[in-house]
């Protein structure tokens, strides 16, 4: 069984999130948001991954398993229920399965953390892709 984490960086400063992905033997984040820009400081695409590089973790960002925006806007209001099933019809899609498997390929080799925005792992599109998964996973 594979064994993942997740990461939210919702109300974090980029240090804080970088500290306990090094302290949880993280060598890779998946960037699992379908935009990987942000209005939070050192949680841009680029930016973030220069940041993990210097703290020796990987950075890959797999869009194709983000959360399409009718469900982030059902997740903003709380309704997570309805956000899983706009997130569980959109992985059925071809690139969004292809991705997927590439994320378990990833877990597989080394120690990767899925980082959303959200929190609360359970409220997020990152409980749905660990189950997918078939792992176990560590909410930092």
């Amino acid at each position: 069984m594979l064994r993942v984490a997740t990461i939210g960086y919702e109300g974090a400063a980029q240090a804080e999130v970088i500290d306990r992905l090094r302290a949880a033997g993280v060598e890779v984040v998946a960037d699992v948001r379908a935009v990987a820009t942000s209005r939070r400081a050192g949680f841009s695409k680029t930016v973030l991954r220069g940041s993990l590089a210097e703290a020796g973790i990987g950075y890959i960002h797999f869009r194709d398993l983000g959360t399409p925006k009718p469900g982030r806007e059902a997740a903003r209001k709380g309704r997570v229920a309805e956000m899983r099933a706009i997130f569980a019809d959109h992985m059925k899609g071809e690139a969004a399965q292809a991705a997927l498997l590439a994320l378990r390929r990833q877990a597989a080799e080394a120690r990767v953390a899925l980082l959303c925005f959200e929190a609360e792992a359970a409220g997020c599109h990152r409980r749905a892709l660990v189950e997918m998964l078939g792992a176990e996973a560590d909410d930092l």
